[in-house]
């Protein structure tokens, strides 16, 4: 009785006491709350908050993370490659959230990409997902689509320490792990089809701007412009759907749990007029994801989602559908709108 009355009045700051005449001294009475506490901890029952509570031990609880305006966040885990992270919570989140981890282009920041991409302003209005915009420091700010190190599941290399935010981000905020989904733009995009190739079991749709077939930069001295194999960016890698699909499992290997097929839906944009990740970079990436998706080109749709844009479906568009821009050249502008679409919110 006396342990649950201590409890009960036990405040955060202060640890004040309401004792009533004739019970023990505050001394006793804290000696005793201490040892049933301990007591109580040893048989495995309880945890450390309670003693936090009292003033007793410190918290290992980290402060939430502030909602309607972009936050660093540094104890996601292990970070490898040290990249930085930015996170937009919006007010009053809805219980089991979606995740988007979104992917700036070179020469970018996560901060600069939130507002190139427009994401906030729909999670404000949605209340249903969660934004993470990273950032790398390295190769003139491009991400590495390149070494073998990122070119593997938990190498050690940028994908690692992304993989790592996401699955911190699912954890701090009790996320939906069926709601995941990655983006971005250039080489955001070229890591958005690498992601997918290596943590196909963390994300359930892809939706990029731009970009290249994972695994098309393999080997490369770097990914930046300025470092990177030149043959890639100018749309002169040509492969079969198989020997593309080979390059993108070989990322995934077979870990515990692996099952066959389990990879996201995808859908990409490029345009036709792009003369610096050159315009046939759309056609490799959609035979490496047919093949691997296993859905084969069925239709054209002219003037969707809007004017000078023709939407390629594959199958029933439900895993595979590509975006090719008329006049549009690097990058394709976002469309927060399709893409949420895309990931079902």
């Amino acid at each position: 009785m006396i342990f649950q009355q201590v409890l009960h009045h036990c405040q955060l700051t202060t640890c004040s006491l309401f004792i009533k005449p004739g019970s023990p001294t505050l001394s006793t009475l804290i000696t005793m709350v201490r040892i049933s506490l301990l007591t109580y901890l040893a048989l495995g029952l309880g945890s450390t908050t309670v003693l936090a509570d009292c003033g007793q031990a410190p918290s290992s609880s980290t402060p939430p993370v502030a909602t309607g305006v972009l936050t660093p966040v540094t104890n996601f885990g292990e970070n490898p490659t040290g990249l930085d992270l930015h996170i937009y919570v919006p007010k009053n989140l809805s219980p089991n959230p979606a995740v988007i981890l979104a992917l700036h282009l070179c020469g970018g920041t996560g901060p600069i990409y939130s507002q190139l991409s427009n994401y906030n302003p729909h999670a404000d209005e949605r209340r249903s997902f969660v934004v993470l915009y990273p950032s790398t420091p390295h190769d003139n700010h491009c991400w590495d689509v390149a070494s073998k190190k990122s070119l593997t599941r938990d190498a050690g290399g940028d994908t690692t320490s992304l993989a790592n935010m996401v699955r911190w981000a699912i954890s701090e905020f009790d996320a939906d792990p069926a709601k995941v989904f990655v983006t971005g733009s250039s080489s955001g995009c070229m890591m958005s089809n690498v992601m997918a190739a290596a943590y196909p079991d963390l994300f359930s749709a892809v939706s990029c701007y731009s970009g290249i077939p994972a695994g098309c930069l393999a080997g490369s001295p770097g990914a930046s412009p300025q470092n990177s194999d030149p043959t890639c960016g100018r749309g002169q890698k040509i492969k079969s759907g198989e020997e593309w699909a080979a390059i993108l499992k070989g990322m995934y290997g077979k870990p515990e749990g692996y099952t066959e097929g389990q990879y996201p839906k995808v859908q990409t944009w490029h345009g036709e007029a792009d003369y610096f990740v050159n315009y046939p970079n759309l056609g490799e990436q959609l035979k490496q994801w047919s093949e691997v998706l296993g859905v084969s080109f069925s239709k054209t749709q002219a003037n969707a989602p809007g004017t000078g844009y023709t939407k390629i479906v594959y199958g029933d568009g439900s895993k595979l559908v590509g975006y090719s821009a008329k006049g549009v050249g690097h990058t394709v502008p976002v469309h927060p709108e399709e893409d949420l679409q895309w990931f079902g919110l």
